[in-house]
């Protein structure tokens, strides 16, 4: 039978999981509304500057 608390006790998580976990917690990942949002912004600064000449 499995001893679920021993098991528990050698687990140790690789490197990548946690380097994804602390890019998580510690920057705010953008999502496709971010991105649609940025990508306007630059589209409008764009223009004004075409405008200007």
């Amino acid at each position: 039978m499995i001893n679920f608390e021993e098991e528990l006790k050698k687990f140790h998580p690789s490197l990548e999981v946690e380097e994804v976990e602390e890019n998580v917690y510690h920057h705010k990942p953008m999502d496709i509304t971010d991105l649609l949002q940025e990508m306007l912004k630059e589209m409008k600064n764009q223009n004004q500057d075409q405008d200007q000449y």
